[in-house]
């Protein structure tokens, strides 16, 4: 009766100390663990389209999580203007008033895809021209490239 006695208390405390440690792991498995970021990783690409081909004239990179790096002439400004619009590209576009451009049809395109803050993204806007372009997104250090 000793031994079943002392079997069960060595058998208790064994599952004392079992669920203790599993209480432990499942407590610091739902914790995040320290140097975690979301992904912000993205491609920005200048294209001409209306000939045969709708092919990228420029092409950059640019990665925004743990750091700004990438081929982007401002990686560190273009992050910053990112963080400030929240990731709303369209927010980025703004006409300069005193910019005067001809009314020659001739499109560029740019396109923006990847991932911002872990979610998929991807945007594309159409200028009349590069002129248009240029006045448009002078002042953003993201399209500006």
């Amino acid at each position: 009766m000793r031994t079943n006695l002392r079997f069960a208390g060595i058998t208790a405390a064994a599952v004392g100390l079992i669920g203790a440690t599993l209480a432990a792991v499942a407590g610091t498995a739902t914790a995040a663990p320290a140097g975690l970021y979301a992904p912000s990783a993205l491609v920005l690409t200048v294209s001409y389209p209306g000939g045969t081909t709708d092919t990228a004239a420029r092409a950059v990179t640019l990665s925004c999580a743990p750091g700004s790096t990438g081929t982007h002439p401002d990686p560190a400004g273009a992050c910053a203007e990112l963080r400030t619009a929240n990731g709303s590209l369209d927010s980025l576009l703004a006409r300069d008033p005193g910019q005067v451009c001809m009314r020659i049809w001739s499109p560029v395109t740019i396109t923006v895809d990847g991932v911002w803050q872990g979610a998929r993204t991807s945007w594309k806007h159409t200028f009349a021209n590069s002129c248009e372009m240029n006045d448009t997104v002078g002042r953003s250090s993201l399209l500006s490239f």
